[in-house]
């Protein structure tokens, strides 16, 4: 491990330099959510400047005289270097980055967690507490166009043969920069699809809980290994699209509840020795061409038998979604929905099990937040959520007495709060209410944070 260089009084020009180099780290390492036009705007100008900085700092060096000893100089620049990466950004939803710095690679970490407690009304007994999950996130410049993102992701605290937790990568992708506008991304990376998929920290949502739309119809936090192009336009637009590894179908277990909670969920791959005979395609449009507004919408298709199912059964998902910020106000809506074809021949030697494949499923959800109190780093703000859902909306006929009905629609009230405590910190509390089970009321305490 190098010395720590003992401090001492900077010269003008090294003065400058060290400004120049500490710039460009005050922009956050945490996951950026890019919700408004505002903060896409910042983003870019942030961006700008620090390319105008590092172009500074690169003329400074070469025009100031040499004061000392080159291996003094050295070392006070690599000092200068270590304390402050010269290019730290976002990972924000669609943003590509509207200049890189090439003021040299940087590595940043960043990290995001939740615990949560949850207590059924009508079942106490069946309280618990949960480390939901601990993440850690890596990204590192590898030159002035190109980035690695990774996250490594535990669940429920301890994982093992014995314990309840999981271990997995949620990213791990390459970004190259091709132009101001597009950039290129590869490896294993979060669908662009609804709200909540790419932005899914719990300082980036209201409730102790991830909304059920968009963890039952659209699996949270879904990820597929593909290439990726990303274009960010001067208009507000954002376009994603590409091809990806998609759903396994022979995965699907009719002797488990999995199904019924999430048809998706239940038959994605995460990239561990994915089947990739059949591949899919992906695309994802918003628009922030106004200040508070977000207007957008996804869609996926592709093949999930992979050559050992009866039948070449396809799998489509999309939606639709808003999201506006009027003065206090935060709103949005979301619907999506999803359909699986050929599933009469897939579900003919499955009949009997308590879990057969949907043909239909789809969800939407209605949520109002006001930011009703702030001082200094304080700020509450109340919500409510209405939620419908069903998992199985439909079946594929299979013939009289073998077809099972369509499941009842569910309908979840959720009444809560977000506490932000410091910047990246949120305390949670809010009550559930379900419309057809009602064995799943409850109320739920959490604690949050993403930097």
């Amino acid at each position: 491990m190098n010395p720590i260089p003992a401090p001492r009084r900077l010269s003008s020009p090294a003065l400058i330099l060290a400004l120049a180099a500490v710039c460009p780290a005050l922009w956050p390492a945490s996951a950026a959510h890019a919700q408004s036009a505002t903060e896409l705007d910042l983003m870019r100008r942030l961006d700008l400047l620090a390319a105008e900085v590092a172009e500074l700092k690169r003329q400074i060096t070469s025009s100031a005289p040499a004061r000392g000893s080159a291996p003094a100089t050295a070392g006070a620049n690599a000092a200068a270097t270590a304390s402050a990466p010269a290019q730290i950004e976002p990972l924000a939803a669609g943003y590509a980055g509207a200049a890189a710095s090439p003021a040299g690679p940087a590595t940043v970490i960043s990290s995001y967690g939740e615990i949560n407690y949850n207590r059924p009304s009508r079942a106490p007994q069946q309280t618990q507490a949960d480390l939901r999950r601990f993440v850690l996130g890596l990204q590192h410049r590898i030159d002035d166009k190109t980035k690695f993102v990774g996250e490594i992701e535990v669940e429920h605290s301890v994982s093992s043969a014995g314990d309840p937790g999981e271990v997995a990568i949620e990213q791990a992708y390459v970004e190259h920069q091709l132009n101001p506008t597009w950039a290129l991304r590869a490896g294993l990376f979060l669908m662009p699809m609804g709200l909540l998929n790419e932005n899914h920290e719990p300082t980036a949502y209201y409730g102790v809980e991830r909304n059920f739309v968009e963890t039952a119809i659209i699996p949270s936090t879904w990820r597929e290994g593909g290439l990726q192009l990303v274009g960010a336009f001067d208009n507000g637009i954002t376009l994603q699209g590409g091809v990806s590894t998609g759903f396994d179908l022979n995965k699907w277990d009719a002797r488990s509840s999995g199904g019924s909670e999430s048809p998706l969920g239940a038959v994605h791959q995460e990239l561990a020795l994915a089947k990739s005979r059949d591949l899919a395609l992906f695309g994802a449009l918003n628009w922030r061409g106004v200040p508070g507004l977000q207007l957008g919408g996804g869609w996926f298709s592709g093949g999930a038998s992979h050559g050992l199912a009866l039948a070449p059964a396809r799998v489509t998902l999309w939606d639709l979604h808003a999201r506006w910020t009027p003065g206090r106000w935060d709103l949005a809506a979301l619907y999506s929905r999803g359909s699986i074809s050929h599933t009469a021949e897939l579900n003919a030697p499955l009949v009997g099990g308590s879990t057969l494949i949907p043909k239909t499923f789809e969800g939407g959800y209605l949520q109002a937040g006001y930011h009703l109190w702030r001082n200094g780093n304080y700020k509450l703000t109340p919500f409510v959520r209405l939620e419908r859902f069903n998992t199985a909306s439909s079946y594929a006929d299979l013939g009289p007495g073998l077809t099972p009905d369509a499941r009842p629609t569910e309908r979840v009230l959720t009444l809560g709060a977000n506490f932000e405590l410091a910047p990246g910190v949120v305390l949670k509390a809010d009550w559930q209410r379900f419309t057809q089970n009602r064995d799943l009321d409850r109320s739920n305490l959490g604690l949050g944070w993403s930097f």
